[in-house]
C-alpha cells in the first residue's frame, strides 16, 4: 500500500513537471519572436533613410534615422484563432503594410512555421528623442480566454541612440 502511495505522488509530480515543461517550451516561441522583432527594430532605425542625390564637395547630411511605423493589424487578426492551438499564418498576412514601408513589412519580420501566439508591432512617433516602440505577443496556450502577454519596448535617448529595455515584460506567462 505504501509503494501504491510513493508512486502516486511520483506521478503527480511527474506529470506537474512534464506540463510545466511543455509550457515553457510554448512559451519560447514568444520570447525568441519578441528578440527577433527588437533587433530588427534597431537594425531599420540605424539604416540610413536618405534621398538618392548627390552631395555637393564640402557639403554633409543629417542623420536621417526612423522608426518602423506601426503595424497596421496583428497576426493573425484575432485571439480565437490561437485559441488552445496553433495558427498557420500566411506570408500576405505579414506584409500587409508593404507599400507603406510600415509594420512588420518595414521589419522584415515573419514567421512561417505554425504559432501559439498573435503578434503586434506599434511604434510612438518617428524617431526622435523620446519615440518608442512595443512589440506584443498574446497567447492563450489552454484556450481559457485568458491571455498570457509578453512586450518588448524600446524607446530612442537623448543621444537618437535606440536603446531596448534588457527584458521582456509578461503577464500570465503560462496562462
Amino acid at each position: 500500500m505504501i509503494v501504491v502511495a510513493i508512486v502516486g505522488i511520483l506521478a503527480v509530480l511527474a506529470i506537474y513537471g512534464v506540463r510545466k515543461y511543455l509550457a515553457n517550451a510554448k512559451t519560447a516561441e514568444a520570447t525568441n519572436a519578441l528578440g527577433r522583432l527588437a533587433n530588427a527594430a534597431s537594425t531599420e532605425y540605424e539604416n540610413e533613410r536618405m534621398a538618392g542625390t548627390v552631395l555637393a564637395a564640402g557639403s554633409s547630411s543629417s542623420l536621417s534615422r526612423a522608426l518602423c511605423k506601426s503595424a497596421s493589424h496583428s497576426v493573425p487578426s484575432s485571439a480565437s484563432l490561437i485559441a488552445g492551438r496553433k495558427y498557420q499564418s500566411a506570408d500576405s498576412e505579414w506584409e500587409v503594410d508593404f507599400a507603406g514601408g510600415s509594420g512588420f513589412s518595414c521589419l522584415e519580420f515573419t514567421i512561417d512555421q505554425p504559432q501559439y501566439y498573435m503578434y503586434s508591432y506599434a511604434a510612438g512617433g518617428t524617431g526622435a528623442v523620446g519615440d518608442s516602440y512595443t512589440a506584443t505577443a498574446n497567447g492563450d496556450l489552454n484556450g481559457d480566454g485568458i491571455l498570457s502577454t509578453f512586450q518588448i519596448t524600446g524607446a530612442v535617448n537623448s543621444a537618437l541612440v535606440l536603446n531596448t529595455a534588457p527584458n521582456l515584460v509578461s503577464t500570465n506567462p503560462e496562462e
